[in-house]
């Protein structure tokens, strides 16, 4: 059973990458001024990945055939993710791709319910609410359904399928390998999506360092994080702390990319943390119980 120690380490852990995530966006938007999204997805992961398995080469030997196997599946539920976000990015307006996407937050209760059988509790309930309210006010200046929000919101759906599937599968003792597999798969399947135009590379010296820093801290280490973290915590929960990333990107925005504060920005905000927090502070009985079993 996770001990309550385990649980609250796990959950800053997942809080930790969620700021890592949330550090990349001023990064993100300066940087695909100049590199195309998609290449610069399949740049950055395929230096976690080599990165990775320069550190780690006989973690994926020690990997039992089914952690390789639920790995390969979740890496490619992932990069699939990525590449439909970014391509629907492209048809959609910053905010409303955001809040979209971070629609995630609902979904995976609701796929945890249907996949793993999960009784989800009144209070997280509540919590998911107040996410996904949140996420709107930090958000969303509008939005309507078109080729490019639909794929978004498929996007957010195969989110929330590996949120589901790390809790169902993740193992604290072969996180590392699993997180490697994941890597890799995702590395191939954005430079696959990148073959019929060719990869345009970074130019600059600031370029490379900001690709580098979004592959080793918010690629790798934070696959690594999210994938031991989940180990230990039952999805829905896991969920409502990653809602925290768009928070943590607005946070970085005013602190190191010189966006004002808004109104918006605070009441959103602080709606998610009490989301965070309201799962967090209560009795574990009263939040949710989950069954994490799901077979591939």
């Amino acid at each position: 059973m996770t001990t309550r120690r385990t649980s609250l380490l796990a959950s800053l852990a997942l809080l930790a990458m969620t700021a890592s995530w949330g550090s990349t966006f001023f990064l993100i938007r300066d940087l695909l001024e100049r590199v195309p999204t998609l290449d610069f997805l399949a740049v950055r992961f395929l230096i976690a990945a080599v990165a990775m398995l320069l550190v780690a080469p006989r973690a994926v030997a020690r990997l039992s055939p089914e952690s390789r196997r639920h790995a390969v599946v979740l890496g490619g539920v992932y990069g699939v993710a990525q590449v439909l976000q970014t391509t629907g990015l492209a048809h959609t307006p910053a905010s409303v791709s955001g809040f979209i996407t971070g629609m995630y937050v609902v979904m995976t209760p609701l796929l945890a319910a249907v996949l793993l059988r999960t009784r989800i509790g009144g209070l997280t309930w509540v919590a998911v609410a107040i996410a996904a309210g949140g996420l709107a006010v930090l958000t969303l200046d509008g939005v309507s359904m078109g080729y490019g929000e639909a794929i978004t919101l498929m996007s957010a759906v195969l989110y929330a399928l590996h949120i589901v599937g790390l809790g169902a599968w993740s193992d604290p003792r072969q996180a590392l390998g699993m997180s490697i597999v994941q890597i890799v798969v995702i590395a191939v399947l954005c430079s696959i999506a990148t073959v019929p135009d060719g990869v345009v590379l970074p130019s600059t010296r600031a370029d490379w360092a900001s690709v580098v820093y979004m592959a080793l801290v918010a690629g790798a280490a934070a696959m690594l994080a999210q994938t031991w973290a989940q180990a230990h915590l039952p999805p829905t929960r896991s969920a409502i702390i990653m809602s925290m990333e768009p928070v943590f990107a607005a946070t970085f925005a005013v602190w190191l990319g010189g966006e004002p504060t808004t109104l918006r920005m605070v009441g959103g905000g602080l709606m998610v943390l009490t989301a965070m927090l309201l799962v967090e502070l209560a009795p574990r009985r009263k939040v949710e119980g989950e069954v994490q079993h799901l077979v591939v």
